[in-house]
């Protein structure tokens, strides 16, 4: 019998994000806001990214779609 082992490697994060949006609910507008971490692939670029983090909120919260930014910031993960 043999054993076998499988490991995932989980990349480490590159960027840390903060998001704020603003947007359209029945009595108005409501605001949100979201923060994270994400791993960019080398060479991306910023507006990439932006549009990875707005495609990710939206399948999480699909309200959020047409929400007008507010706020967004995109930092390297270590200081």
């Amino acid at each position: 019998m043999s054993d076998t082992t499988s490991t995932t490697t989980v990349a480490e994060p590159t960027h840390a994000w903060l998001i704020t949006l603003q947007y359209p609910v029945p009595a108005g507008f409501a605001i949100a806001t979201h923060n994270g971490t994400i791993t960019a692939a080398p060479g991306s670029i910023r507006q990439h990214v932006y549009l990875d983090i707005r495609d990710w909120l939206t399948q999480q919260r699909p309200e959020l779609a047409h929400g007008t930014v507010l706020f967004f910031s995109l930092e390297p993960y270590r200081l």
